[in-house]
């Protein structure tokens, strides 16, 4: 009897140990998992998005806000145009339905009700507004991780990866320069303020909750 206790107490230990207690990471997603403000990133099929990957070194090329509502999970993106999008839609729309899932280490203290509802408001702003594809430090069109940095930083006073000019991307590979070469022709805006995914996902404000 003692031995088969024994028995079962070893695998129980096993269990434990396999499964941990470092809750950080995971490999599936509920909505319980998420929060308003999380922020969701993902490798985009778009034209775009190998020259990003190849500017930036980074695989993740696309950026959103988790936003609940109504006990639905919804991604805010800018797309064409800036909208909410179904979680369930826009994971299957990313490179094998990959994402990860990151959130402000001080969320708790930071994302008070107050400021998640302002960060709501501040971001309807741009509901509609056609995507950005030339970069411009503007809010007459925007991008992904724009959109996702002004919302954070106008409404919860938080700046979520740091500001490069375009100069500071690798610019020399032939798939950047072509991108380059179709948006820009020859006047390419090398001193013009951008966020790229890449710089919000290394944020060391941020860490992750979900990956998958």
């Amino acid at each position: 009897m003692r031995k088969i206790i024994l028995i079962l107490a070893v695998i129980t230990t096993i269990f434990l140990s396999c499964s941990g207690d470092d809750h950080t990471t995971t490999t599936s997603t509920t909505t319980t998992e998420l929060q308003d403000g999380d922020i969701i990133f993902q490798t985009s099929k778009s034209a775009q998005s190998k020259a990003i990957q190849l500017a930036t070194g980074s695989k993740y090329s696309h950026v959103g806000i988790i936003y609940l509502k109504n006990n639905k999970t919804f991604v805010y993106e800018a797309v064409q145009p800036v909208k909410l999008t179904p979680l369930k839609d826009w994971i299957k729309r990313g490179e094998g339905s990959h994402y990860v899932v990151k959130r402000l280490k001080d969320a708790k203290t930071i994302l008070t009700p107050e400021v998640r509802s302002k960060m709501g408001s501040f971001g309807e702003s741009f509901k509609g507004k056609p995507y950005d594809i030339y970069f411009e430090w503007s809010d007459d069109r925007i991008y992904c991780s724009e959109l996702v940095w002004k919302i954070y930083h106008e409404a919860a006073g938080v700046d979520i990866g740091e500001l490069e000019k375009l100069s500071s991307f690798n610019l020399d590979d032939p798939a950047v320069k072509q991108k380059l070469k179709e948006r820009y022709g020859d006047n390419i805006p090398m001193d013009e303020q951008v966020i790229s995914p890449a710089s919000m996902f290394n944020s060391d404000l941020l860490v992750t909750v979900v990956e998958r």
